[in-house]
């Protein structure tokens, strides 16, 4: 966290504000069981601030042991039984909480052994967001129980934590006049059911109400209690202070392929969806396990099965940069006519990137898995051979698909894309001699959408919303989808009023601006901070340059990754050669570059991959073409300068025009 942010924090003196980010409060950490102490550092602070860290093991044979600071360490209940809390062994199971996550000793409750898989999701304790309650009963019907919450809680989760009892939930989404007389019951599939376990009467921003019975408030009986938030436009999280971050409502299916889609102002990183009207397990997605468009791994609170064979189909649902959009006519998520609840947590993070390492990373091939490493979760990567090869890129949205970064061809199968792992990515040996280039979503900086064609002629693309929160000054689009036409990789920048337009995966110059007629071609017709606009109708949002299969064939599927100026961070850009041996490119970095990605628009001509691990040095520097499948190549193009890059002849032709992108 920066010096800024923490003054912030401190300002704000309580646990929500505009010092928050998501990454504060929310983690989906993976990790493999060492049957030994294990320290999780997600960044999540748990010792200073308190909240719940809910554990599951990724194969089939345990379900999800949840710990809290209330309770305190090595004490755990168990989400898919109805059993009694437990207390782990001296040093077994979460013995420690800590001030970036938590500690894991020997294996208990199946939550580390050796060699399995595992995922941890931990929330924070803060206003609007999340609170931890406990407090033992006293058999009187309409008890209060005191909350921090700060906002009316979207959903409540009781667990009878000194007996056995089912996992008690309430949902504002239950019901769409009174949801405090219904429940639902973690631990099992059953429907709603009408009971007045909380006094059927709705809680406030303060109080939660209980009835008399056992399963919340027996007398002399534990409990603890779970409050998650809703936010709806009053969220305060982000550098603003004005983001939502989680969302508890509902939906009704239709019992299509094509099912509805929910329109959250987000796209999530973590959802949990029950059917609330029939029968139907607690089923959760989350993006580091995969939660992508192509297979969705699912895991199940009332179950112990595991995330490959639940036996609830995969592609259930996909998020989209607002929400997710139901793809299964399972009952699980989408039966016709019935009603489910969901609980969904924003995608992080909302503070524009300060550090580029934090964002990027460029590595040589690894002996093992994950075979390239970034020291963070990986949304896009590709690699390439310096001995010549193509180059494969995929993204964390696009799951187990990758795609030629040099040919036109359709994106095919990868299961050994690798996207869930925390510090790295691809999980099949690729050979020797390849490296790898890295990149993480953020505000400002990078972003990836992938979408669906929906055949209006000659436009850029369907109106498609983005999470850069600036406008892109570069974008790339590309089919992904086998059948029809080979296309290749489209590419506009932003340089002039109408920007140029290229192809990826050829050495051919500029081929186009935006647009040629109408009454205005500039930038901003086509991209905003929140969207790329492609159905305004007309010829001013045609293309001149790409005819409209490139971008939108209805039912073709497309993958669109942009690109901005993050200051000190990334630099999208254009200079005219002057013919000299040198011409500095400022860049407004501090340290110089790490990679840089430089086109000739005017000419026929490759486009140049220089990065500093290979070398950006005063001599011969080795390049590699992102359009070519030739093997390095050095000379004397590059050299350092520490506000960006120095270019030399072979990218400084005398008046010729060219285009770049880079990193810090």
């Amino acid at each position: 966290m920066s010096v800024a942010k923490l003054l912030l924090q401190a300002a704000a003196g309580n646990a929500g504000g505009a010092s928050l980010d998501i990454t504060d409060v929310f983690s989906t950490y993976l990790y493999t069981g060492n049957d030994s102490t294990q320290a999780i550092n997600n960044g999540i602070d748990l010792d200073g601030e308190g909240g719940m860290v809910w554990l599951a093991r990724r194969a089939s044979g345990a379900g999800g042991g949840i710990y809290d600071t209330e309770r305190g360490i090595r004490k755990y209940v168990e989400t898919y039984g109805t059993g009694a809390q437990s207390t782990s062994g001296a040093e077994a199971g979460l013995y420690v909480f800590n001030s970036n996550g938590f500690t894991l000793g020997s294996s208990w409750n199946t939550e580390n052994y050796s060699g399995y898989n595992y995922v941890s999701w931990t929330f924070r304790k803060a206003a609007k967001f999340f609170d931890v309650v406990t407090y033992t009963g006293n058999g009187v019907a309409g008890r209060e129980i005191a909350h921090n919450l700060g906002s009316v809680p979207g959903c409540i989760i009781v667990k009878r934590t000194s007996g056995a009892d089912n996992w008690t939930v309430f949902h504002r989404g239950m019901d769409s006049t009174a949801p405090e007389d219904y429940v639902a019951f973690l631990n099992t599939t059953e429907a709603r059911s009408d009971q007045d376990l909380f006094y059927d009467t709705a809680p406030t921003d303060s109080v939660f109400y209980l009835g008399d019975n056992i399963k919340l408030n027996g007398n002399g009986s534990t409990y603890v209690a779970y409050l998650f938030a809703h936010n709806d436009g009053d969220g305060e999280f982000g550098p603003d202070g004005d983001a939502d971050i989680i969302k508890c409502g509902s939906y009704t299916g239709n019992g299509s392929s094509n099912g509805p889609e929910i329109d959250l102002g987000f796209e999530p990183q973590w959802i949990m969806v029950k059917n609330a009207g029939n029968t139907g397990g607690w089923v959760i997605s989350d993006v580091m396990r995969g939660f992508d468009v192509t297979d969705t791994q699912n895991l199940l609170a009332n179950d112990t099965a595991s995330e490959t064979s639940a036996g609830i189909g995969h592609l259930l649902h996909q998020p989209t940069p607002t929400g997710f959009k139901l793809l299964s006519g399972s009952a699980s998520s989408n039966q016709n006519n019935t009603k489910y609840i969901y609980m969904a947590i924003r995608r992080g993070p909302l503070a524009v990137p300060e550090d580029a390492t934090e964002v990027f990373a460029v590595d040589a091939v690894n002996s093992s898995a994950p075979y390239f490493t970034s020291g963070f979760p990986v949304d896009m990567g590709f690699y390439k051979s310096i001995y010549g090869s193509s180059g494969y890129v995929s993204s964390r949205i696009t799951g187990l698909t990758e795609g030629e970064i040099d040919t036109n061809a359709a994106f095919g199968s990868a299961t050994a894309a690798g996207y869930d792992n925390m510090t790295g990515f691809l999980a099949g040996a690729p050979g020797s001699n390849y490296y790898g280039w890295m990149w993480k979503r953020a505000p400002s900086y990078f972003d990836v959408v992938a979408y669906t064609g929906t055949g209006s002629p000659n436009e850029y693309a369907p109106t498609l919303s983005h999470n850069l929160t600036v406008p892109p000054e570069m974008v790339w689009v590309k089919k992904r989808s086998a059948g029809g036409t080979a296309l290749s990789w489209a590419v506009s920048s932003q340089v002039g009023t109408g920007g140029v337009q290229a192809y990826l995966d050829s050495n051919i110059g500029e081929v186009g601006t935006l647009a040629t007629t109408g009454p205005s071609n500039t930038w901003s017709d086509y991209f905003t901070a929140t969207q790329v606009i492609g159905n305004g109708g007309g010829s001013d949002h045609r293309h001149s340059a790409f005819p409209g299969n490139h971008l939108n064939v209805s039912g073709w599927k497309y993958i669109m990754y942009l690109f901005a100026t993050a200051p000190g961070v990334s630099k999208v850009g254009s200079y005219t050669g002057n013919g000299a041996s040198s011409q500095n490119i400022d860049c407004g970095f501090t340290s110089g570059s790490r990679l840089v990605m430089i086109k000739d628009v005017d000419h026929t001509q490759g486009w140049f991959l220089f990065d500093s691990l290979r070398g950006i040095v005063s001599g011969d520097d080795p390049y590699l073409y992102l359009n070519s499948t030739a093997g390095q190549g050095e000379q004397d193009a590059i050299d350092p300068y520490s506000g960006g890059f120095t270019v030399s002849y072979l990218v400084n032709g005398n008046g010729y025009n060219y285009i770049f992108y880079a990193i810090a």
